[in-house]
């Protein structure tokens, strides 16, 4: 099992890995938030949140040789489900053709106040 972190996603919020690699070339990446690696901040706005933390996700992957096409579930975790249009049209945009099993699930809150995280679960 091997620990993965860059500094090309957000720091974790706590104490946990961005990721985890495991002997079966497994990859579960931790939620990800609509965060700006570099500045820390918190994108405004679904739109802008969701495409950070599509590319959050992708920048981890990338530390493993990885892509998108190598993920296998995804959860989606949203602030308000009057979002899921706009969210799931981003989603579509960015998998394409590769289609992920996945969950959406409406929570109270978010660290940071976020309005969307997804975690995911990708294998090679």
């Amino acid at each position: 099992m091997k620990k993965i972190n860059t500094d090309k996603a957000p720091k974790a919020l706590g104490p946990y890995s961005q990721a985890i690699l495991t002997n079966d070339q497994t990859l579960y990446l931790s939620g990800q938030l609509g965060i700006d690696p570099i500045s820390g901040e918190l994108e405004s706005g679904i739109e802008a949140q969701t495409k950070r933390v599509l590319n959050n996700i992708n920048a981890i992957l990338e530390v493993v040789n990885f892509n998108k096409n190598h993920v296998v579930k995804t959860t989606i975790f949203l602030n308000n489900m009057d979002d899921f249009q706009i969210v799931n049209s981003i989603y579509e945009h960015y998998f394409g053709d590769h289609k992920p099993a996945r969950s959406t699930i409406q929570v109270a809150k978010l660290p940071k106040n976020g309005l969307v995280e997804i975690e995911v679960i990708a294998k090679n």
